[in-house]
C-alpha cells in the first residue's frame, strides 16, 4: 500500500468543519459547527493544535483577516482546506467504507 498519512477521528471533523464554513472558517466558527453537527463541545485548545497538526501535514492553510472592533482590534486566522486536505479527506472515507462493507446492513442503521 502506497505511504499514506492517515487522518485521526478529530482531524476529519474539523476538515468536515472547514468545508462547511468556505470563506468564513476561523477558530470559534469550526468549534460552533462541530458542536452542533456532533453534539461534541471540544475546546479551541483542541481545535487550534488539530489546525496546527493539519497546517503542518499541508492539508490546510492559513491566513490573518483584517483586526475587526467587535474583537477589540484583533484579527481572526481563517483557514482553508487544501488539495492534499481534501486527497486526505478522501481517503479516510474511503477506508471507512471498505471497512463497513460486507457487514450486517443493521449497522448503517445504528444498532449491532
Amino acid at each position: 500500500m502506497a505511504n499514506r498519512k492517515y487522518l485521526g477521528e478529530f482531524e476529519e471533523v474539523v476538515l468536515l468543519a472547514i468545508l462547511h464554513l468556505p470563506r468564513n472558517a476561523y477558530g470559534m466558527k469550526i468549534r460552533t459547527e462541530i458542536e452542533e453537527r456532533t453534539n461534541r463541545k471540544p475546546s479551541l485548545g483542541a481545535i487550534y493544535t488539530t489546525l496546527e497538526r493539519l497546517e503542518e501535514k499541508g492539508y490546510v492553510s492559513s491566513w490573518v483577516g483584517e483586526p475587526t472592533p467587535e474583537r477589540g482590534g484583533r484579527a481572526k486566522k481563517f483557514f482553508r482546506i487544501e488539495g492534499a486536505g481534501q486527497r486526505a479527506l478522501q481517503q479516510s472515507q474511503e477506508l471507512s467504507e471498505r471497512m463497513a462493507a460486507g457487514l450486517n446492513p443493521a449497522f448503517s442503521g445504528g444498532a449491532l
